[in-house]
């Protein structure tokens, strides 16, 4: 089972995050995504999903026509760990 991590540990890896959220009472991070169409996030979703099933973590997430939110927290551990900043890192390269 991966470790949540320490307050330091958090800060430095949102820093290395583009856009993602921080929510404290869930000990999760979360973002955003709008795309120009339905089609574009379903799309993304699918590449996300083929990333998670590689990382063997999967997010929590909803999609409503043009806007996906995805929060990443690791149950098991009862929060934010490594293998949550590991995949945000993989969806921003998704996007680059």
């Amino acid at each position: 089972m991966a470790d949540k991590l320490t307050s330091k540990q958090r800060d430095t890896a949102l820093r290395g995050l583009n856009g993602w959220v921080y929510d404290e009472g869930s000990d999760a991070i979360s973002h955003v995504f709008k795309f120009k169409n339905f089609s574009e996030a379903f799309g993304f979703m699918t590449r996300v999903a083929l990333a998670a099933d590689k990382a063997g973590h999967h997010p929590d997430w909803s999609n409503a026509y043009d806007t996906v939110t995805i929060v990443l927290s690791t149950h098991d551990a009862g929060g934010l760990t490594d293998k949550d900043v590991a995949l945000a890192k993989a969806i921003d390269a998704i996007l680059a």
